[in-house]
């Protein structure tokens, strides 16, 4: 069923069966086709299909582009009636919004891992086959610059300088290049010389990073990969795919990097979203203080 004839059912039922206002009408339409729009262009999965990780990833990708408090807890007030609507009528076996969870007057502070939390992530992929290989570089490349889950596994191997340490990357019709630190530049090489010519598909395959079958990686393959070594590395924290990039743009704080610089490698249209990492190492602060200082 296409995400057009699940917003036309969606919104005869809100009329029709629910009698919302005409202003909640309009507000939970203009919802739930900013979600079809984001899946179109971000994701390889449409309404029906999508599960919790995505609707997960969405709301963060809300955040992190600098939606208002209101906004998000609005969004996600849509989706969830949205889908309690499609489990009804049976359309859909079971409920992805049922976890998410509104905000209601401060943004929560995303998790971000420790320094040694993320050696022991990266230390994970053995470089041994193709898929350590493959793997250990993906990691060090989203923890390097920051970059989004999509924009990751959308890159294409012409997007690479490895001369210049640099990574050029795309988003909603904006690019931005993120310097990478030498770590990072070292397992892409050996990825792209001694892997990636054995994994691709076909000679001309422009994506990246490809999976077993020699076609673009995606979303869902990545984040199984990153489950599986949070596992391997017995990190308790969830780690998502966002939290090498919450991760990445704490730590650059912490040791004194510009905020503005870190604003542009993240891609963020509002300080006031890179901000929020700011008020992160601050609260980091003061736990430390006060469990470490002996009058606190």
């Amino acid at each position: 069923m296409q995400n057009s004839e699940i917003i036309e059912r969606f919104e005869h039922y809100l009329k029709d069966e629910k009698n919302v206002s005409a202003n909640t009408l309009s507000s939970y339409m203009r919802d739930i086709r900013q979600l079809a729009a984001y899946l179109d262009t971000h994701t390889e999965t449409d309404i029906v299909s999508a599960d919790a990780e995505t609707l997960g990833d969405y709301v963060l990708w809300q955040r992190e582009s600098g939606k208002s408090v209101a906004t998000v807890s609005r969004s996600i007030a849509s989706m969830k009636s949205l889908y309690s609507y499609l489990f009804i009528q049976q359309i859909i076996t079971a409920n992805p919004a049922t976890k998410l969870v509104t905000d209601r007057n401060t943004e929560r502070l995303p998790q971000i891992l420790t320094s040694r939390e993320v050696e022991l992530l990266l230390e994970q992929p053995r470089c041994v086959d193709a898929k350590g290989y493959r793997d250990r570089a993906m990691l060090e490349l989203l923890y390097a610059t920051g970059m989004r889950v999509t924009e990751l596994i959308d890159l294409d191997i012409g997007d690479v300088n490895l001369g210049a340490g640099v990574v050029r990357c795309h988003s909603r019709n904006k690019e931005r290049v993120i310097p990478m630190y030498p770590a990072a530049i070292k397992a892409l090489e050996d990825y792209i010389t001694l892997v990636r010519p054995q994994m691709i598909a076909v000679p001309d395959e422009p994506s990246l990073f490809v999976n077993i079958s020699g076609d673009r990686m995606s979303r869902q393959g990545f984040w199984k990969i990153i489950k599986y070594y949070q596992k391997k590395a017995n990190i308790e924290k969830d780690i998502t795919p966002h939290t090498l990039r919450h991760s990445f743009a704490a730590h650059l704080l912490e040791n004194g990097a510009d905020i503005h610089a870190i604003q542009e490698m993240l891609g963020h249209a509002d300080i006031s979203s890179t901000q929020v990492y700011s008020h992160l190492v601050k609260k980091q602060l003061k736990d430390v203080y006060n469990k470490a200082h002996p009058r606190a």
